[in-house]
């Protein structure tokens, strides 16, 4: 698992990762680049993408319970 920061500054971004105990490595995209990228126009959304780079899964919004197990269970497949 990567994460991706974009809005509210660099400082804001490390203040995030240190306020919920993140252990993933975190990217910061100052140009929203990513969000291009990706085609995503709002926050939260999360992307499981393959060690191939394709997209396997996209969740918009924030995740359930069961958003989270599924995550896991695909991303261990």
């Amino acid at each position: 698992m990567i994460g991706v920061g974009t809005q509210d500054g660099f400082a804001k971004a490390q203040e995030f990762v240190a306020r919920h105990r993140l252990t993933f490595p975190m990217l910061w995209d100052r140009g929203f680049a990513s969000w291009d990228g990706f085609g995503i126009q709002g926050q939260p959304a999360s992307i499981l993408v393959s060690t191939d780079g394709r997209e396997l899964k996209r969740w918009i919004g924030l995740l359930t319970a069961e958003e989270h197990a599924e995550v896991l269970r695909l991303a261990s497949a």
